[in-house]
């Protein structure tokens, strides 16, 4: 390269030059983003990731540099020497920093030149993502996907200064290590020096920052990258980065704090924005109970209404059913949408059957009578009673959903954030943080008929609740918090299990049998004999974070590399089947069912 270049150093980028800079000789260097012959001179706008550039071919300059730009074309990379003019009146242009001047051109050195691009460089494209990632070193060079990975070292910048200033060490841990039970699934990594045997990436550093802990660094954080094979969808990717942190004889208020104040430090070094602390707290019972999820959007209302008491003896018996099966009775007031046609209505029904509904009743409000084929089920009194409590006035549209638990409130909890959408009840210029706390410590797995831990299995369960473990596990709460934000769940953490014998009770709790959970988790066991500290923790999405700092939809558009919603790189043709040789190596055979 240093011969190609020969004497020409790039002295300026293509957004740094001003008025300031008019009879100066600059050297620039860049790819062509567009090209335009009038008249004879030619003008080329040169891009580098700051920004452009207007270079000008003057046949009245240079004639030999001028007949040498004649073979220039889109994505061409340049290097070119000229000096610094002011643009002619009325051609300047208010959109560019470099918009009042323009390089004229002495000397040109085309250092290499490109085929054609699949799409145009250019953020308004309409081409699909498939192709976007099949070439995405091509669509890396948009303007809008650099912003966005900038963004994102700023970030990552910003995040190790905060905590650096806090004392935390950033300290590295293990990528290839042991495969754990709970959680999604491991990528598993043959050993070819142990035959037969596995690696597992890790999902998380969490037994790894807890050593840490134990073994006395009293602070600790990391950019680390995690992996999952779990279905993917928009936020999900099976490679992602954490802000993973954790500190020693701390409980949930200091954890807090140390993220309420990294939130805030970031959010004002990348965005230059004030963000409010400390944010609000929300048990997860009433997250769940007024929005339906464990990461509600509080940016808006249409909170969701529990009627099952008064239809528990309706005439409708798919109400009055559901409830005693154990069931519920959700209902969620769209105020002013009694226009939604019966196609719409039908859509949002599709809608919520994704989340496993059944169905979904409705009433439209008119000022002399209640609209539905379920209304002539209902008494007066009933009437009353759901009026009251759903605030039911002329012109609403109110939706049901009667079944499990479970069911009804994700179902709608989703339709809610839909409906906020589609109804603009959403100020996006707003970012609503809040903490879920006090969320269960284990859930029941209908599939796998036993109990698994709602976050991890070493998050350390309420100390009022210790005597529930062996008889009322589901009604154990624990110490864990979830961050979120705009309806997204930006971080999780918990005051961890420091206690073997606390341990244990939970491992039991979770149907592990002793030879199962020492196995697995006995050298964590006797750690935590060698006396271990009180200490909690946090992970943080980086990527979650960014995306949402970006004001992106996808966090495929702020990772530089992505992969499909198949696991699959486009780009390298990832995975793809290893050699035969491969194999071997690793006493490995595929069989293809």
């Amino acid at each position: 390269m240093a011969d190609l270049l020969g004497e020409m150093r790039k002295t300026h980028t293509c957004c740094e030059l001003g008025a300031a800079d008019v009879d100066r000789e600059v050297v620039l260097m860049g790819w062509v983003q567009r090209r335009r012959d009038h008249g004879g001179v030619i003008f080329v706008d040169l891009r580098d990731r700051h920004g452009l550039t207007q270079v000008v071919f003057n046949p009245t300059v240079d004639q030999k540099v001028h007949a040498k730009a004649h073979v220039i074309r889109s994505e061409y990379v340049l290097g070119v020497r000229g000096r610094v003019g002011k643009r002619p009146a009325g051609m300047t242009n208010p959109n560019l920093v470099t918009g009042e001047i323009e390089v004229m051109v002495t000397e040109l050195k085309v250092l290499n030149a490109a085929q054609t691009p699949p799409f145009l460089i250019e953020d308004t494209i309409d081409v699909s993502e498939m192709i976007r990632l099949k070439f995405r070193h091509i669509d890396l060079r948009r303007p809008q996907l650099q912003k966005n990975i900038i963004l994102r070292h700023k970030a990552a910048l910003a995040v190790r200064q905060y905590l650096n200033g806090l004392g935390f060490l950033d300290i590295e841990t293990p990528v290839l290590t042991g495969s754990t039970p709970e959680g999604a699934r491991d990528y598993l990594v043959p050993s070819r020096v142990n035959p037969g045997q596995f690696y597992a990436l890790p999902q998380s550093p969490q037994i790894f920052k807890q050593l840490l802990m134990i073994s006395g660094f009293d602070r600790y954080y990391q950019i680390v990258r995690c992996f999952r094979d779990e279905d993917l969808r928009a936020d999900r990717q099976p490679e992602f980065t954490q802000i993973d942190l954790e500190m020693s004889f701390a409980g949930e208020d200091d954890v807090m704090q140390v993220t309420e104040g990294l939130m805030k430090h970031i959010f004002m070094d990348v965005m230059g924005l004030e963000i409010k602390i400390p944010f609000a707290h929300m048990p997860y019972a009433d997250a769940v109970g007024r929005f339906g999820l464990d990461k509600p959007d509080i940016r808006f209302g249409l909170e969701l209404q529990d009627v099952s008491d008064i239809v528990a003896g309706s005439g409708f018996k798919l109400f009055s059913g559901a409830v005693k099966k154990g069931g519920v009775v959700k209902a969620l007031n769209a105020k002013g949408c009694i226009d939604f046609s019966r196609k719409e209505i039908d859509d949002l029904t599709d809608f919520v059957a994704i989340y496993r509904a059944k169905g979904l009743a409705w009433i439209k409000i008119r000022e002399d009578a209640w609209q539905s084929p379920i209304e002539k089920f209902f008494t007066k009194s009933e009437k009353e009673a759901l009026a009251k409590r759903l605030d039911i006035e002329p012109g609403d549209l109110v939706f049901f959903v009667a079944d499990h638990p479970k069911v009804a409130n994700e179902a709608l909890g989703h339709l809610r954030n839909l409906l906020g959408k589609k109804l603009n009840l959403i100020n996006e210029d707003e970012f609503g943080f809040v903490w879920i706390t006090r969320f269960p410590l284990l859930e029941y797995n209908e599939d796998e008929g036993r109990h698994q831990a709602l976050h991890h299995p070493f998050t350390a369960p309420l100390e009022e609740d210790y005597a529930l473990l062996k008889d009322e596990p589901l009604a154990v709460r624990s110490r864990a918090y979830d961050l979120v934000l705009n309806g997204s769940e930006i971080g999780g953490g918990s005051i961890r299990i420091h206690d073997k014998n606390i341990q244990e009770k939970v491992f039991e709790a979770l149907d592990m049998d002793r030879a199962t959970y020492e196995a697995k988790f006995g050298f964590l066991l006797s750690a935590l004999e060698s006396g271990a500290p009180p200490h909690g923790g946090i992970a943080l999405g980086f990527d979650r974070l960014v995306m949402i700092l970006c004001g992106q939809p996808s966090i495929r558009d702020v990772i530089a590399f992505p992969k499909t919603q198949k696991a699959a790189c486009l780009l390298t043709d990832a995975p793809a089947e290893p050699d035969k040789n491969q194999l071997a190596e690793l006493s490995l055979r595929v069989t293809k069912s």
